[in-house]
């Protein structure tokens, strides 16, 4: 953390160039106000705080302009008229609220990204996981980084914390000051990862960092809730690597004849490649976690619930490499290449060189998470809640139990839902693909919000039915609608027999699940263990 208490004036900040690329309309107020903090939530508002009157899809921030005000703001960012405008008061009208954060944060926080080497993950799945292995690699080359992610952020000198929200990519204010602290401790890199939300224009949550590199594990179907389209989505996440060429065109301190190049890094499986490519005027490496063409190959993996052993081809230098991992899940070996690669492209040392590190990574905390209690049974944790991660999730799972040698086969008993108020597409699609490798299926809350839970469960439950398998569901004996997350994990557990595999999906790392009405505490590991407690594992 910053040690000494942050502010500027605002003329320090809000200059000619930052007022133009925050598009304002009208300045009200001469006087020149100590700004101590950037706040767009009326709550945080403290005395010397500007605060963004941000328009919503549940209310307005106009309508707290006075509780603002009130807990001490000294300067408003609006986008509508304000009828009364109180004395010693900056007001600066703008043509979006939300859009002028980003400038306004970047500048108020003295542009931090220009001081480091920023890598962006984006992608559906594998974001947060792929994040934390290029910091961990880089920390084990003897690098000091920050990282930010939906599960944990590190300010840096190696300092990992805990993300309280539900929020992939943090608004502008949250990032900037995030990257100052990374700077200001030293850090030379910075790993952000970069949802849709972040990355598109309506937010411009990261329109104002300087991105060094990309990542892109992959595009499939998700937010379209908020994005309209799959195309805009896919667009929307491209715009991290248009914005690679605006750090070929800025100074920076790194900057030299032996510095590295921006670049980006793409999953040559993915159907978006030459997509992406298009996007990126700068060198793109990509890998292949299916073993086809690609910068680097995987080849010949083994995988365990403790982790996988493969080797990886390099055809440029004809080179086969041997990797172990401890890293629960056949799939994060594709996160894995890729974190090789941007640490390669980071630090241009040899594969050879890092995969040796490969060994001594950990897992993020809610990514197949595995729980023992003694139980005879496994019971695992992640936070898979898209059809196409449950494509990556179950395959390996199911092919592991079939493989069992078990005179009956192991079951998969599955637990999840689908988040309220967010894409309702995919509802149907994750109870189809969920029965073609669950033998039990018990469907649960996970962030309803406004809506209805048993609606919401009805509409997974009709994809349960509809598909044709020789495992039929029916309510009541595989098939279960349970909205209460805690009663729907102890119903899981209670099915469970020796060598089964109960799977919890959808929440991962999230500590809550919210209601239209309240935020209810809720860490699923705990849950799962104290439920395992009660049944009387220890």
């Amino acid at each position: 953390m910053c040690e000494e208490p942050y502010g500027l004036l605002l003329s320090q900040f809000f200059t000619q160039d930052t007022a133009a690329r925050a598009g304002l309309i009208h300045k009200c107020g001469t006087s020149d106000p100590y700004i101590t903090s950037l706040e767009y939530d009326s709550r945080g508002v403290k005395p010397g705080s500007l605060f963004f009157a941000l328009p919503g899809a549940h209310t307005d921030g106009s309508l707290y302009i006075k509780d603002a005000l009130k807990n001490g703001a000294l300067a408003i960012v609006h986008e509508n008229e304000i009828a009364q405008k109180e004395n010693d008061i900056v007001y600066l009208k703008v043509n979006n609220a939300r859009k002028a954060m980003s400038p306004v944060s970047a500048s108020y926080y003295q542009h931090p990204s220009k001081r480091l080497r920023v890598t962006g993950v984006t992608g559906t799945e594998g974001k947060s996981t792929t994040v934390y292995l290029i910091f961990q690699l880089l920390s084990l080359l003897g690098k000091n980084a920050g990282f930010i992610s939906t599960v944990q952020h590190c300010p840096g000198k190696g300092e990992v914390l805990w993300n309280s929200e539900h929020q992939t990519t943090p608004e502008a204010p949250i990032v900037q000051r995030l990257l100052k602290e990374m700077a200001d401790n030293g850090c030379e890199y910075a790993i952000i990862e970069s949802s849709s939300h972040g990355l598109s224009e309506k937010t411009s949550r990261l329109g104002d960092v300087d991105f060094f590199s990309a990542v892109l594990t992959n595009v499939t179907h998700e937010h379209l809730e908020f994005h309209g389209t799959w195309e805009q989505y896919r667009h929307d996440k491209a715009n991290l690597f248009r914005a690679l060429e605006r750090y070929k065109g800025a100074a920076h301190p790194f900057s030299g004849d032996d510095s590295p190049e921006p670049f980006g890094v793409i999953n040559a499986d993915d159907s978006s490649l030459q997509y992406f490519k298009k996007a990126c005027g700068c060198k793109i490496v990509t890998y292949s976690p299916s073993g086809r063409d690609g910068d680097i190959v995987l080849e010949n993996i083994k995988s365990s619930p403790w982790g996988n052993w493969y080797s990886v081809f390099l055809p440029a230098l004809n080179k086969h490499i041997d990797i172990r991992d401890r890293l629960p899940g056949a799939f994060n070996s594709a996160n894995v290449l890729a974190a090789i690669l941007a640490v390669n492209g980071l630090l241009n040392i040899p594969v050879s060189e890092i995969a040796v590190h490969i060994k001594e990574l950990k897992s993020v905390r809610g990514r197949m998470t595995a729980i023992a209690k003694g139980q005879p049974f496994e019971v695992v944790v992640d936070y898979a809640h898209t059809p196409s991660s449950f494509k990556t999730v179950f395959p390996p799972l199911r092919a592991r139990k079939n493989s069992s040698g078990k005179t009956k086969c192991p079951r998969i008993i599955s637990v999840f839902g689908s988040a309220g108020e967010r894409d309702t597409q995919k509802r149907p699609q994750q109870g189809k693909i969920a029965t073609q490798y669950s033998d039990i299926i018990v469907l649960t809350d996970e962030d309803p919000r406004a809506e209805d839970s048993m609606s919401i469960l009805e509409e997974i439950a009709a994809g349960v039915t509809e598909e044709k398998n020789e495992t039929i569901f029916e309510r009541g004996k595989n098939l279960f609608l349970i909205p209460h997350r805690p009663d729907a994990i102890r119903k899981a557990l209670s099915l469970a027999e020796k060598d089964d595999l109960v799977i919890l999906l959808g929440k991962g790392h999230e500590n809550s699940i919210i209601y239209a009405d309240r935020v209810e505490p809720f860490d699923e590991i705990k849950e799962a263990e104290k439920a395992l407690s009660e049944m009387g594992f220890n």
